[in-house]
């Protein structure tokens, strides 16, 4: 297991769904060349492809996508300034989504971006304010036996 400490952010704009997964694969490379094991990377890249297509799809500037890797964790925050989610708990539930036409059309918005998040996390938060944004943060534990709930 690496004991290595790093920061890695990128940047993801709205509506450029040519790159779209671009960022967690970047994300998960770079993971693994720090000597991640596969199924923590493997985490990290779902929450962060689930994190990247909401950023993508729904914030009004696009947004960051952050993750601090420690000897006990791996922190991914993503993080955008608009247009928020008016009902969380709705949005949280399987299938929700309010994906626009033109995601559906390339089948993106199932409504499982956030629940998927939820689930490959040892820790899932989101807050979230219409007209100002959204910021989730989820944890994976790098000790092998923390399995994600």
């Amino acid at each position: 297991m690496s004991d290595m400490n790093a920061s890695l952010t990128y940047e993801v704009h709205a509506g450029d769904i040519e790159q779209g997964g671009s960022a967690s694969a970047a994300l998960k490379s770079e993971l693994r060349k720090m000597g991640i094991c596969e199924e923590q990377a493997r985490r990290v890249g779902i929450i962060a492809f689930e994190g990247e297509m909401n950023l993508l799809l729904y914030a009004t500037n696009g947004g960051t996508l952050k993750a601090e890797v420690t000897p006990e964790a791996i922190d991914i925050t993503v993080e955008d300034d608009g247009p928020g989610i008016d009902d969380i708990d709705l949005a949280m539930r399987p299938g929700y989504s309010t994906a626009p036409d033109w995601a559906l059309n390339l089948g993106f918005g199932a409504g499982m971006g956030l629940v998927n998040m939820k689930r490959n996390s040892n820790f899932f938060e989101i807050h979230s304010h219409t007209g100002k944004g959204t910021l989730i943060r989820c944890r994976v534990n790098r000790r092998k036996n923390d399995a994600a709930d």
